[in-house]
């Protein structure tokens, strides 16, 4: 009974990190993550210390790295004190850098996305589970159809029209247009199982007894909103941000894979992923690097997400 009420003392929040703390899967996962986001922050000072960076070509610039066909001289890909993971196949780019600097494509991309998503999601998910009505039935219907059209098709249409109509002829897609086109369209599409989540929440909320007595003193609506129902749905959008986060990474990767998503000098892992599969028989190595960091960073991230959802929801607390 003790533990009960100190557990009450402390609220939610309180009981849900002591909750996350005793996951050492989920604390793991969250050491991972951090790891990356540090190196994300922290590529360039790295890149100093290590003495190499993404875009210049190495294996054309020094002899005896590259051979005749292009392919790393030494074994495992290039690897040496000099070059630890190796470079690139080719144009002889250290492939270290590109990895670390393809953390920071990928994690703009995606946290750009994910911001975008969580407010007009939990703007339109509350506001529509709270009016009901014509709104609601607007809203289910937009939905259906957002969930309905097919995203990766859009996206691959998108490629040739922004660059005949915003890039002059000849010249290259600029970088910021490139990241503007991707968070767009991955917000444009992404919010909508967030705020169907959401309107579900709020239509159960907007029943219940503290809000009844909100109404029953003369609250307005604002202050429904903002005081009795935001507050109730933060976990969760905390839980839904940390499990589609990976899947927009893995996407934007797949997306460069096929060519549309971030072009060159721009590091980025799936297009490391792509110049790999093409050579993977002559030099399997390159391929290796950028697969097994994205998959740790999607397998963390998803771990991270499963314990922050179970340190929440009380059903799945152990």
């Amino acid at each position: 009974m003790a533990d009960v009420q100190t557990q009450r003392a402390g609220g939610p929040s309180a009981v849900a990190l002591r909750a996350f703390r005793r996951d050492r899967l989920g604390l793991a996962a969250l050491g991972v993550v951090l790891l990356f986001a540090v190196l994300a922050l922290a590529a360039p000072l790295v890149a100093a210390l290590y003495g190499r960076n993404p875009t210049e070509h190495y294996g054309q610039n020094e002899p005896g790295l590259l051979s005749a066909e292009g392919l790393p001289v030494r074994p495992g890909g290039g690897m040496s004190g000099a070059f630890w993971f190796g470079i690139e196949p080719g144009l002889g780019r250290d492939v270290f850098t590109q990895l670390l600097y393809g953390i920071r494509t990928s994690l703009l991309v995606a946290t750009a996305s994910i911001a975008l998503i969580a407010v007009i999601g939990v703007v339109l998910g509350v506001t529509v589970g709270y009016l009901s009505g014509l709104a609601d039935r607007v809203f289910t219907f937009v939905c259906n159809v957002l969930l309905a059209f097919p995203t990766l098709l859009l996206l691959l249409a998108l490629g040739p029209i922004v660059q005949t109509r915003f890039v002059a002829p000849g010249a290259n897609e600029p970088a910021w247009l490139q990241f503007t086109v991707l968070v767009l369209v991955f917000a444009a599409f992404g919010w909508v199982p967030l705020a169907m989540m959401l309107r579900t929440t709020v239509r159960s909320l907007r029943e219940r007894e503290f809000v009844d007595a909100a109404r029953a003193v003369g609250a307005s609506r604002r202050h429904i909103v903002f005081r009795e129902l935001l507050p109730n749905v933060w976990a969760p959008v905390l839980v839904h941000v940390t499990i589609a986060l990976p899947g927009i990474v893995t996407a934007e990767a797949a997306l460069s894979f096929l060519g549309v998503g971030i072009s060159e000098p721009i590091p980025d892992w799936g297009r490391m992923i792509a110049r790999g599969a093409e050579i993977f028989y002559d030099d399997p190595t390159y391929m290796v690097f950028p697969g097994v960091t994205i998959l740790v960073f999607v397998v963390a991230f998803n771990l991270l997400g499963d314990s922050v959802r179970d340190a929440l929801d009380p059903r799945t607390r152990r």
